[in-house]
């Protein structure tokens, strides 16, 4: 086989191989993309680029895209809500600040238009495991899947809750 073929053949497998890499990396796991102690906080909100024929300015945007949404930290239930403009989800878990409930994975139960739902698994400590009596806020942030929409109210369920995120 002449060399000029065989070169080929390998430079068109590679650009196989690596476009099979990049496209897995779109598609998100389902595993958490971060977590940490306390609530999260919004950035400022970046700017909503609207008509200015219609009378608006580039640099508009709603109160609650500056603020994001409001954590109820007296509750001690589960909470959730859309982040970074729907392309997350984060989920607030009140426990011990030794023992933080973390959120695992997210797996889609119904798709978008059969019911647009969703259920959070917890990382589950041994029950041997000694933590302190204390209920703080834990944060975990994972990337919405990509056959949920933020156009239809997302059913949330998490640790025996059931929460519903209304339409972003």
């Amino acid at each position: 086989m002449a060399p000029s073929v065989r070169l080929r053949r390998v430079g068109f497998a590679a650009v196989a191989l690596a476009s099979v890499f990049l496209l897995s990396a779109c598609n998100p796991s389902g595993n958490a993309a971060e977590d940490f102690s306390g609530l999260p906080v919004a950035e400022e909100a970046e700017p909503i680029d609207v008509d200015p024929e219609a009378g608006g300015e580039v640099d508009d945007a709603s109160e609650e895209e500056v603020e994001g949404p409001e954590w109820d930290s007296d509750s001690g239930e589960p909470q959730v809500a859309w982040w970074e403009q729907g392309g997350q989800i984060a989920m607030v878990v009140f426990g011990s600040s030794t023992c933080p409930t973390v959120g695992q994975q997210i797996r889609t139960l119904e798709k978008a238009g059969e019911g647009n739902r969703v259920a959070i698994d917890l990382v589950q400590r041994p029950e041997t495991e000694i933590c302190t009596q204390d209920l703080v806020p834990h944060t975990t942030v994972f990337w919405t899947p990509t056959d949920v929409t933020t156009t239809e109210p997302l059913v949330v369920e998490v640790a025996g809750n059931e929460l519903t995120i209304p339409i972003k």
